[in-house]
């Protein structure tokens, strides 16, 4: 029986739509599209030529041809969801599409710690993220933002616990400030305990601990350094403390502390304030903050730096011990010229 001409090309033209249409399929879903392992910013407000731009830069994509059409196809080139990307070699067209269509963003790691100032935070924060370090300023010394979280401008530092942590990289300021709150929150769980023994609230306990860390780096000598300035704060002494001097002066690189600086006329001046200063001169650690509350009891009420200028402190019950101490320790400087 003859077989008609037309049936064999239409056999053969549905053959090759099938073909067609497999090969289509194939590229969309099994198609490798990555070329090696990457991460894409892609901006707040970004276009899709903006999108492509960033893989392009990159030379990531096997075929870019291929992915502007399917891309346009899915209908991403009016739906690009801004965020950090983590692509891996070997992925499909499809799945990146998919993955930046829907926002399917990978989070990242965020770190601070040894913070003096809220600034310096920022431009921190602001090299990690997307935010600008001018947008979180304005966010960290804004009364009614900062009230929301129960802090003030000055004491707002004492929220941010050094440590890291997971955020999106394009998170909004209110995503961030409400992120490091439960954070705080929880760190603050197992500890607040402990801040009946030391009469201290919260934010107290952080600006000490400050003080604590700029005072002294040895985690050993930090439970004896905050029971000085307990008793202190107990007996109703001035703290006397230099590095709140230094806070005051805005200059943290004397070396000496000199008559002159402490006429500084500074609410941070604990020479001329008794009490804490009204925040943290500093970001403390979290072996700072622990020193305070496991404070060490004992009856020293004034410390002193070494005169082998190891770092390691004397400490003195009376104010006579201690001005031996002091005027060692003096002696060393000179001897090095150090004023």
């Amino acid at each position: 029986m003859k077989v008609k001409k037309w049936t064999v090309w239409t056999i053969a033209a549905g053959l090759f739509c099938c073909i067609v249409l497999g090969v289509g399929v194939w590229q969309y879903y099994g198609a490798s599209a990555v070329k090696r392992d990457a991460v894409v910013l892609i901006p707040t407000g970004s276009d899709f030529n903006r999108l492509m731009d960033s893989l392009r830069a990159g030379d990531l994509l096997r075929n870019e041809t291929l992915f502007r059409t399917m891309a346009r196809a899915k209908g991403l080139d009016k739906r690009v969801s801004p965020g950090r990307y983590e692509l891996k070699q070997g992925m499909g067209y499809s799945d990146v599409i998919n993955r930046i269509q829907s926002g399917l963003q990978s989070p990242m790691r965020i770190t601070f710690h040894n913070i003096r100032t809220m600034d310096r935070l920022a431009a921190v924060l602001s090299r990690q993220i997307e935010l600008d370090s001018m947008t979180l300023m304005e966010a960290f010394i804004n009364d009614s933002i900062v009230a929301a979280y129960g802090y003030t401008p000055q004491t707002f530092m004492a929220m941010f616990i050094p440590n890291t942590y997971e955020v999106y990289w394009n998170c909004s300021v209110n995503d961030l400030l409400q992120r490091m709150k439960r954070e705080s929150d929880r760190f603050w769980a197992s500890r607040d305990a402990k801040l009946a023994r030391c009469g201290l609230t919260r934010n107290e306990a952080i600006t000490l601990a400050s003080i604590v860390y700029e005072e002294t780096k040895r985690q050993s000598e930090m439970p004896a350094v905050a029971g000085v300035y307990i008793n202190r704060l107990r007996r109703g002494m001035p703290l006397q403390a230099d590095p709140t001097v230094k806070f005051a002066l805005g200059d943290f690189s004397l070396r000496r502390i000199l008559h002159k600086h402490l006429e500084v006329d500074s609410p941070y001046n604990t020479y001329r304030v008794v009490g804490l200063p009204p925040g943290p001169i500093c970001m403390p650690s979290i072996a700072a903050i622990d020193a305070v509350l496991n404070y060490q009891e004992h009856d020293y009420l004034y410390f002193c730096a070494k005169e082998d200028l190891s770092g390691a402190h004397n400490f003195a019950r009376t104010l006579a011990e201690h001005n031996r101490n002091a005027r060692a320790y003096a002696a060393a400087l000179n001897r090095l010229k150090i004023r």
